[in-house]
């Protein structure tokens, strides 16, 4: 069966990152695209259209815009919370329920869920190296995979922080210079938005107007890239989400398919896997012979004390080494079905005596010939 199939627009739902530093407007705008879409879906008969808007709120930045939704004619739904356990949560039930969920900010999430880690596993020092491959692994399935297969709008907000690189100065010192500006959350999440916007605010000082842009950093449909939009409405962004297949239904990375079966697993793993076989074929077997009958009960307990020493399960299944269980396995496999199992450990026994030695004699060389001094056992 072939991998690839013919090639279809399915980027069915827009995914948007906003970030910046604090006041930028981040939540003013994510709220304008969030109404905008809602409209935009009514307009179109789309079957979301009237549903609520979800907001994942960790700085009650909902409060400022819930009258604009009211007076929008939008019903918006709220959760404040910094957990990443109730983000989880948050994802499944709006792809469920909402027609557009506004996540702000994902900073606080991840700060929290890395904080919550250090916590529990007592890193007073701060993370060590192998946590992250933990708390990246987490954060993708928790976050990331469902963020790009979901069939719902989500519009993220985050900080923006700056990026850092190391160089060596004129003379030989080594320094630390600003290289860029990214979203403040796990490493890659940046990455992942169809269009993600920069935030940024600026004000005359001679009349003491403020004035927002957003930079557009990322559209992959290629129609905003790097444009500077000043007060940017719903409207400065319909050339993406025109591009998307709304209505449809989301296209999905598969990521069920794994390389697994590729990877050798190491010798402790395939004995691990080779002690659940054999405690497998231990419970099957007693199924096979023994009912739930106080009488069979007691047969039971017997044939296992026989077969493996004790008539602990837990005993047989926690501290029984592969060789002992398959030992047992095969011993009560004779006594219950007449015939050995399938390790073969219950065949002819093993002569492991100490031969007796017939007496040799003891010889000597006497001018080039060999003879006898007599003998030894």
């Amino acid at each position: 069966m072939s991998l690839f199939k013919k090639a279809e627009q399915n980027a069915a739902f827009l995914k948007m990152g906003l970030l910046g530093f604090a006041g930028s407007g981040k939540t003013w705008t994510g709220s304008l695209v969030a109404m905008g879409l809602v409209e935009l879906a009514r307009s179109r008969g789309l079957p979301y259209a009237d549903k609520p808007v979800m907001f994942l709120d960790t700085e009650n930045g909902s409060d400022y815009v819930v009258g604009d939704f009211e007076a929008a004619g939008i019903e918006m739904q709220v959760a404040k919370t910094r957990a990443f356990s109730d983000l989880k949560q948050a994802m499944k039930e709006a792809e469920a329920n909402a027609s557009v969920l506004i996540i702000d900010s994902i900073t606080h999430f991840w700060t929290e869920f890395t904080e919550a880690y250090a916590k529990v596993k007592n890193r007073r020092r701060g993370l060590e190296f192998q946590d992250w491959a933990f708390l990246k692994k987490e954060w993708r399935q928790g976050l990331t995979e469902p963020y790009l297969n979901s069939n719902l709008h989500i519009i993220m907000c985050g900080r923006a922080g700056y990026e850092y690189e190391h160089f060596t100065d004129d003379a030989g010192k080594k320094q630390l210079e600003k290289s860029g500006i990214k979203m403040k959350a796990e490493g890659e999440l940046g990455f992942e938005p169809s269009l993600l916007a920069l935030m940024e605010r600026d004000t005359n000082p001679d009349t003491g107007k403020v004035k927002r842009t957003a930079v557009i950093m990322k559209d992959r449909f290629r129609l905003l890239d790097g444009q500077e939009i000043p007060n940017p409405t719903f409207k400065n962004f319909l050339p993406h989400i025109d591009k998307l297949n709304l209505g449809g239904q989301q296209g999905q990375i598969d990521t069920t398919r794994t390389s697994e079966g590729m990877i050798e697993p190491e010798q402790y793993d395939r004995r691990r896997t080779d002690r659940e076989i054999v405690l497998d074929y231990i419970t099957n077997l007693g199924v096979k012979h023994f009912t739930s009958s106080q009488a069979d009960k007691t047969r039971k307990l017997e044939v296992l004390d026989a077969a493996f020493g004790t008539s602990s399960w837990t005993e047989i299944e926690k501290r029984l080494s592969l060789e002992d269980l398959q030992f047992g396995y095969d011993r009560m496999h004779l006594q219950l079905e007449g015939k050995p199992g399938r390790y073969g450990t219950m065949g002819e026994p093993i002569d492991d005596e100490i031969p007796e030695h017939t007496e040799k004699p003891r010889v000597r060389a006497v001018n080039g010939t060999l003879e006898p001094v007599g003998a030894v056992q």
